[in-house]
């Protein structure tokens, strides 16, 4: 079959590799329709090069149709649509019992340290072969894949495999009082998707920052106030005039590493492009390599006594936070992968009745899987109007 492949840093190519096949009585076989590009996949190719080898195959929010099952599924039939969610869940321990399928028991990366596994996405999380391919081993097959009605298109189901599920996890994890108010850092796919669904669930003010005049154009016409810089100082004196002067009731950092900032972060995360990977996958392990540029917008922009929500991901061990300030303003912080499965039953029936949050149109770019590198290389620089990219094999 033809799959992304990981070759290096700035460098993914399309491969032929060999076809997944059923390994466990409860194993499916998925034929891939549409997989996204997520924000966490150009982290692959830059600050988290290390933990990657050559031929991995990429990916973590695909769907498709079912086309082999195992002796011992009974959930799933050929023939089936499903969506794949990112984390690999069992969605029968007791982590899982709990909501907390990232974490899951059966899953989880005891040898790194790390929660439960997830497709495409290094060897910290497994190693397992992603979905940005034609064909996609799912395990635990009649747990873990979501089964969707056949109609309408890909685009109505894809983005439960990640975006929506990542989204309405910040959203809520944020705590936003009905009509307060929430300010979001970034509006790249997870924040523009988190100020629709603040919007939805009830929040009176959703005010987002970015310096994208397609992301910004994009909030705008969803009725989002929008903030048209990313600079600390001047993030913090628009939004506390926006909100009387207090700050925002939540903040949610939609950015993590990926934001601009510290010179010293900035070298630790260009020092992987030239320092051996054995080396580097230990620095990376015991030492802060993140720009936390957004998170101390964060701290700074939320109100006393509010509440900051991260979604965006961060990668350094040893970061330094300012916890008095953090103390002192008396914030709540709350983080970590989604749990996709924690808010199936809640994310799927507004898929179902209509589109609310604009999931049809969500999409900027569908491209056939073998222009993967090009659509990589777009998003990863911001062309082309490039905010959301669906591969289609």
């Amino acid at each position: 079959m033809r799959a992304v492949t990981w070759h290096g840093r700035a460098d993914v190519r399309v491969d032929t590799v060999p076809d997944p096949t059923i390994q466990d009585p409860t194993d499916v076989i998925v034929e891939i329709t549409s997989s996204g590009i997520c924000g966490s996949d150009l982290h692959l190719i830059e600050v988290m090069a290390p933990f990657m080898s050559v031929g991995d195959v990429m990916g973590h929010e695909p769907m498709g149709i079912v086309r082999e099952v195992g002796s011992e599924v009974t959930a799933l039939k050929a023939g089936d649509r499903v969506v794949v969610p990112f984390n690999i869940s069992c969605n029968t321990c007791w982590m899982c019992s709990q909501g907390l399928q990232s974490q899951c028991e059966t899953t989880q990366n005891r040898d790194q340290g790390y929660g439960a596994s997830l497709f495409g996405y290094t060897k910290l999380y497994g190693q397992v072969p992603g979905g940005q391919a034609e064909y996609l081993r799912v395990p635990f097959g009649n747990t873990l894949p979501i089964k969707v009605p056949d109609a309408p298109l890909d685009d109505r189901y894809v983005y439960l495999s990640d975006v929506l599920p990542t989204a309405w996890q910040a959203v809520q994890y944020a705590g936003i009082p009905q009509g307060g108010s929430v300010l979001v850092l970034g509006l790249g796919p997870i924040g523009d998707m988190c100020t629709r669904i603040a919007k939805h669930l009830g929040a009176g003010q959703v005010i987002a920052s970015d310096v994208v005049p397609e992301r910004l154009a994009r909030a705008r016409r969803n009725g989002i106030e929008v903030i048209d810089t990313t600079t600390q100082a001047d993030v913090v004196a628009r939004v506390r005039d926006m909100t009387d002067g207090r700050g925002p009731d939540a903040v949610i950092d939609a950015v993590g590493m990926e934001a601009h900032g510290s010179p010293l972060a900035s070298l630790a995360q260009k020092a992987t492009a030239v320092v051996p990977d054995a080396i580097m996958e230990k620095v990376m392990q015991v030492v802060g390599v993140d720009r936390l540029a957004a998170l101390n917008t964060a701290i700074e922009a939320v109100r006393r006594g509010g509440t900051i929500s991260l979604s965006g991901v961060y990668g350094g061990a040893t970061d330094p936070m300012p916890l008095m300030t953090m103390f002192d303003k008396q914030i709540q912080l709350r983080m970590g992968q989604a749990n996709v499965w924690r808010w199936v039953p809640d994310i799927l029936p507004l898929l179902l009745d209509g589109d609310p949050l604009g999931v049809d149109d969500f999409a900027t770019h569908r491209v056939p899987l073998e222009e993967a590198p090009q659509a990589y290389m777009n998003f990863r620089e911001k062309k082309d109007g490039t905010v959301k990219v669906l591969l289609q094999p």
